[in-house]
């Protein structure tokens, strides 16, 4: 066993509904075989447990690890296309690097450096929109592996309106997809998700392969965009006609408890009822909303319909792993709505990245810090001198301390992650 000295951030319960932040200052966590025995004060732990090794992090602060709904693993080297909205960003930037996946040499190498950029950010789960190749899909669960994130992702299909290379066919989504997943669902921490790309390149017939590729994966998760851009939400409308973007996907039965829908920035009251009764949750994507002038993300809405949202980065739309970033950006969103905007503390943003996270993977091993959960976590420890060093020194209480981290802190600040009480390196 090991005791963790340090202090300790965390939500286990959700603020939007009226739970606060939980700060232990000077505490103890102890941990054996990857999983949180005991919490409390320090001195109590260290009486009980003489003998075992201490881990002093009290020069920093402990939250735990970042759960990512919502990040594309082919395009970490399409960050920073600006200028562009959406369906033409996806042509000028994002679909060339998605047809590059079809070299597994170059599908490797972008998944090495797409697992340590989560890392480095203190990201250890992450819903991961896959590629359009299997043998890139393989790239990306063998390098998470060999990390040890918990990655839940899948083979993007797509069946018109990409490029050719892109295209398949719902035969070949169906023997594809599932192979992936009789190699990598449930193995070692990876999960498989059912990933079309948009109703916008996928007929109802490739969407209904999807139907029946959930029912043939027990456990899968089912992941797509909705409600992005629109001019895309249009074209949607066009396609299927006249139908709103969620239906799309619920008349195949694919919107419910496992369903995670990317942004969802132009949603109808409809759509909002449909995915509050369905237990769905919408990945909020701030960074990548305002990057491709997608609109502001009506929260509010969203909680009074009852709506489960999390945080995602939307890398490469997006601009960068960290989700400290989209907290602040998330705040930055709700703040120029006025009065249509909901107020976030850093609670909020906190259960954001975190809590709300697990529980929209259903992951509920994760996501806090509590007796019972394992340990995956990271320090948060500035360099001395540093503005954020300075910001903390100066908080007047933990919550200001976390909101001044997630205003100036970046993945430099991130010091450690554990991942099931293993060190990363």
């Amino acid at each position: 066993m090991t005791l963790y000295r340090g202090t300790f951030i965390d939500t286990p319960e959700n603020p939007f509904t009226g739970a606060g932040l939980r700060v232990d200052s000077d505490a103890g966590l102890l941990v054996e075989d990857g999983l949180i025995v005991a919490r409390g004060p320090y001195s109590e732990l260290r009486q009980a447990h003489p003998a075992e090794q201490v881990v002093d992090l009290r020069d920093g602060v402990v939250l735990p690890g970042f759960v990512d709904t919502h990040v594309h693993f082919p395009q970490i080297r399409a960050v920073g296309g600006l200028g562009l909205p959406l369906l033409e960003w996806l042509d000028r930037y994002a679909l060339p690097e998605e047809a590059r996946m079809a070299d597994v040499t170059y599908a490797t190498g972008v998944a090495t450096e797409f697992v340590r950029g989560l890392a480095a950010a203190g990201t250890t789960s992450a819903l991961v929109f896959g590629a359009h190749y299997a043998d890139a899909v393989d790239a990306l669960f063998t390098a998470a592996s060999q990390v040890g994130l918990r990655i839940t992702s899948g083979l993007v299909l797509s069946d018109r309106l990409l490029r050719p290379e892109l295209l398949t066919t719902p035969v070949r989504a169906y023997a594809e997809s599932l192979a992936l997943a009789n190699r990598w669902h449930g193995v070692g921490r990876n999960r498989y998700a059912v990933t079309p790309r948009f109703s916008l390149s996928c007929t109802d017939d490739l969407l209904a392969t999807c139907r029946e590729l959930m029912d043939a994966i027990p456990g899968a998760m089912f992941t797509s965009h909705v409600n992005e851009n629109e001019a895309e939400i249009a074209t949607v409308a066009d396609l299927f006609g006249g139908s709103d973007y969620v239906t799309t996907y619920d008349r195949h039965g694919l919107v419910d408890r496992r369903t995670v829908l990317a942004h969802n920035v132009h949603p109808t009251d409809v759509e909002l009822k449909l995915l509050g009764t369905s237990g769905a949750t919408v990945a909020h994507c701030p960074t990548s909303n305002a990057a491709l002038g997608s609109g502001l993300f009506p929260l509010t809405r969203h909680l009074q319909y009852g709506v489960r949202v999390a945080l995602g980065s939307d890398v490469g739309a997006g601009t960068g792993f960290s989700l400290l970033k989209e907290g602040l950006q998330a705040y930055f969103c709700q703040q120029l709505q006025g009065d249509q905007g909901r107020p976030l503390t850093a609670a909020h943003l906190l259960y954001l990245a975190t809590t709300a996270g697990a529980e929209a993977l259903n992951l509920p091993q994760v996501g806090h810090l509590s007796v019972g959960q394992h340990f995956d976590a990271q320090l948060l420890r500035p360099a001395e001198g540093s503005p954020l060093a300075v910001a903390i020194t100066h908080a007047e209480d933990t919550e200001e301390a976390l909101a001044r981290i997630f205003t100036l802190g970046t993945p430099a600040d991130v010091q450690a992650v554990w991942l099931n009480g293993d060190l990363l390196h």
